[in-house]
């Protein structure tokens, strides 16, 4: 069995006076999380926390699972939290319209289960080559993938920020649930769209591959993000499956 080192990093970033993003790294259970709230009036972060404390209660205990329940708990994590979510949104109108994006990581021998909602991202830094393993679930990425813009032109585009889905906003919950083989070497990038709206793929690619600590990296993609204009709270988890 792998063993996978983790770091989060989060950073309000340069606009913003209140992060809304949380992340959860269990290193001894193998779990990873980013979320990013949205709602604004602080509804976001409360949305966000409540994914967190989710995931942690989940996957806090020491049993052991096989992949097939692994992956039946990601899926819970993001049912159970989408349900919390909007009994909150119910019981406290302040709170109406929150929710969040979210991805979550689980590995399992030399296998992953990821599960994934809304825009922020997941990527696998492999031998050099960055690959997002996720698709944004935006407005935007559907104009893209049905040929109506270019992927250049999505990354500016005025309704870039507009979802279509979110965790605590709709009662039934559509998620991605993504496998995949993980080999020594691998770096698994887990991030919110402050990091993916103001960074290029190649600089987070240059900044994987650098010869610095995992929390090195970490804090240089964040310091990249500040650079590109750090509009937005900026999150980033990262999990390695150290080479031999």
């Amino acid at each position: 069995m792998f063993h996978i080192e983790m770091v989060g990093q989060t950073d309000v970033g340069i606009r913003r006076t209140n992060n809304e993003d949380i992340f959860v790294v269990l290193p001894e259970r193998r779990v990873a999380a980013v979320a990013d709230g949205m709602g604004g009036q602080a509804s976001g972060e409360v949305a966000s926390a409540i994914f967190a404390d989710t995931v942690r209660e989940l996957f806090g205990d020491s049993r052991e699972c096989d992949g097939e329940a692994m992956a039946e708990l990601v899926a819970e994590s993001f049912r159970l939290a989408n349900e919390r979510i909007i009994k909150m949104s119910d019981e406290q109108p302040h709170h109406h319209g929150m929710g969040c994006t979210a991805e979550l990581i689980v590995f399992h021998g030399d296998r992953y289960v990821l599960g994934h909602v809304g825009d922020s991202r997941s990527y696998l830094f492999r031998q050099g080559v960055l690959s997002q393993v996720t698709k944004d679930h935006s407005l935007i990425q559907e104009q893209v993938d049905h040929g109506l813009i270019t992927p250049s032109q999505a990354r500016n585009h005025t309704f870039k920020n507009v979802i279509l889905r979110a965790v605590g906003v709709e009662e039934a919950l559509a998620m991605d649930l993504l496998r995949g083989e993980c080999r020594p070497g691998d770096l698994f990038l887990l991030c919110s769209d402050g990091l993916s709206d103001m960074v290029e793929d190649d600089r987070i690619a240059d900044a994987l591959g650098r010869p610095l600590t995992l929390p090195q990296k970490a804090g240089r993609l964040i310091e990249l993000a500040k650079i590109g204009g750090g509009r937005d709270n900026i999150t980033v988890v990262l999990c390695e499956v150290p080479a031999p």
